[in-house]
């Protein structure tokens, strides 16, 4: 018997039980479905997170006091004061494989224009430090490397802060706000960035000369961290080691001793965020995965009742001369047109979810090809797996007691 004619009988029978087969397909569906939109909000993540981070610049590099210990006590590595303003000026004169550097530090309190507060902090910094964040002023300018050296109490504030403190829609340009009594004179506003990944809002900022905040905020010579950017972002483990050499030997550090400042790269929070999303991705799937086990199982199980309730009709194509493969093969298509056809409905339903979650939810989605293929190629082993013991067991019927059966 030629393949045509297996393919022929198989769709009639199919046919002749509609509602049973499209239950049986309904397993194969979901799971391919949730496949393949658990893998779309997964990778969808992984790519948010991944352009997020290289908006707050791919290349960067954090420079942070390390924990010391003191009368045998680990210290917090925030009241250290290892960073000083002389080892800024040391990295930025002698590292060759760093392209800015900006040192930082911070003071929170309130702010106040008019009648209107909101709780925030003021970033000192250096002009260098918007091309490390990679920020860009939308309204007005940066301050200048004379308002640094001159302390000047100026500032540049974000969308957050804007829309908290001029609610009105005012321009802030060259309005003054009060922070811990001390004004500054707001001369740009950044343009928007929304939060990151992290949910930290990227606009509730305020940034002026680092001078200006340490003179007259915090009245101290020690800075809370260094933010640099590497020349590449393939550079930033060799600039990376490049620092730490310098800053060992500011810091008088002999060998074998311990850094008093830690250094951190954008590579390494991308890296354990993935991971983290990767980790989160293969689990949704796994789960999802079990649908597709379960609905192989069903194709199993109708299968079995489709052998049994035609015995007799197998026993007599046997007894005209259709051999024990001609069976066989006429019950794994049956198997395998379930499968397919379910995992065709189910790509469609799961790309139609993804999208429906985009739009719906806004949430960062990401359809692979791979997943769509991944998907469709194990729901069709799925049922050539879950549908070759039954057509086996068709196949290996005796042809009279098959015609015997009742």
């Amino acid at each position: 018997m030629n393949i045509t004619n297996l393919f022929k009988i198989a769709m009639r029978a199919l046919a002749n039980n509609k509602m049973r087969a499209f239950l049986t397909m309904l397993g194969i569906i979901i799971g391919v479905a949730s496949v393949i939109a658990m893998l779309a909000i997964g990778q969808g993540s992984k790519i948010s997170i991944q352009n997020q981070i290289s908006e707050m610049g791919a290349n960067m590099i954090m420079i942070h006091p390390g924990a010391d210990r003191r009368g045998g006590v680990r210290q917090d590595p925030s009241a250290m004061q290892t960073l000083k303003l002389e080892n800024y000026e040391t990295l930025r004169s002698e590292a060759r494989l760093i392209s800015s550097i900006s040192p930082n530090v911070s003071a929170s309190g309130q702010l106040i224009a008019g009648a209107n507060n909101y709780p925030s902090s003021v970033s000192g910094v250096s002009i260098d430090y918007l091309d490390i964040r990679q920020l860009k002023v939308k309204d007005g300018t940066m301050f200048t490397q004379n308002d640094i050296n001159t302390s000047a109490k100026v500032c540049v504030i974000g969308k957050t802060i804007v829309d908290n403190l001029f609610p009105d829609g005012t321009s802030p340009l060259g309005k003054v706000i009060r922070f811990n009594q001390v004004p500054f004179r707001v001369i740009g506003v950044l343009q928007a960035k929304g939060y990151n990944s992290m949910g930290m809002d990227q606009d509730a900022v305020v940034l002026a000369p680092y001078t200006t905040v340490m003179k007259r905020l915090l009245a101290q010579t020690y800075l809370n961290s260094i933010f640099a950017s590497a020349l590449s972002e393939e550079l930033s483990p060799l600039a990376v080691e490049e620092i730490s050499t310098i800053l060992r030997r500011e810091h008088k550090i002999k060998e074998g001793f311990e850094d008093d400042f830690t250094i951190r790269t954008q590579e390494e929070i991308s890296s354990m965020l993935n991971t983290t999303s990767t980790l989160m991705t293969t689990l949704l799937a796994c789960i999802a995965g079990i649908s597709l086990v379960v609905g192989g199982i069903g194709i199993m199980n109708i299968m079995y009742v489709s052998v049994t309730e035609r015995t007799r009709e197998i026993g007599l194509r046997m007894s005209v001369g259709a051999r024990g493969i001609d069976i066989l093969s006429q019950f794994l298509i049956e198997a395998i047109l379930i499968s397919i056809t379910g995992g065709l409905i189910g790509v469609i339903f799961g790309c139609g979810i993804s999208l429906l979650i985009k739009f719906v939810a806004n949430w960062p989605i990401f359809i692979q090809p791979w997943s769509v293929l991944v998907s469709f190629a194990v729901c069709t082993i799925t049922g050539v797996f879950f549908g070759w013991y039954p057509a086996k067991k068709a196949a290996n019927l005796d042809p009279i007691e098959a015609i015997r059966y009742e």
